[in-house]
């Protein structure tokens, strides 16, 4: 079994246990990301090497929920410093000062956050086809959309490229 195949509870038991530690686990999903991004597109900013930097801060830390979990969060959600879009032309090389309470909740939790997932622009839409940047695939039929507006998000998920993602 692959370790992006694992539920969150199964990668946290495996943390617990020293089976895995976060940097095995930042690499598979980083692994995943690379096999797949450049047909399904569900990533706006991939946030792969600063993930890498916090990880030294989770390698021994078992407590929190989320701790040494990778996972991806929607463009409009604020995170300080990182690219926050809306998949938008008008907002393409914002970095907020701040983090969305969303955010800094997963942070708090241990969350290893991975990236910003695609949507159509400032959420309006339902197909992520209405992004500013590219179109995001259904990985199960890349001649079809995921929906939306967290298509982006839904896609991550689908092809385990993320255990969970933020759907605001």
């Amino acid at each position: 079994m692959n370790i992006y195949d694992l539920t969150i509870h199964e990668l946290k038991e495996k943390i617990a246990a020293g089976e895995l530690t976060p940097a095995e686990i930042k690499k598979a999903y980083s692994d995943r990301i690379n096999e797949v991004e450049d047909r399904v597109k569900s990533y706006i900013t991939i946030i792969d090497e600063l993930a890498g930097d916090e990880l030294a801060d989770y390698e021994n830390k078992k407590e929190g929920l989320l701790a040494g979990i990778p996972i991806a969060v929607k463009d409009n959600m604020s995170t300080d410093g990182i690219k926050t879009s809306c998949a938008s032309k008008m907002l393409e090389n914002y970095k907020p000062p701040y983090n969305a309470t969303v955010v800094e909740k997963l942070n708090e939790a241990g969350a290893v956050i991975m990236g910003k997932t695609n949507m159509d622009e400032f959420a309006m839409g339902s197909s992520t086809e209405n992004s500013a940047f590219f179109v995001t695939h259904n990985p199960w039929n890349l001649n079809h959309a995921p929906g939306g507006s967290s298509g982006g998000s839904a896609a991550a998920c689908c092809c385990r490229r993320m255990r969970s993602s933020s759907w605001f």
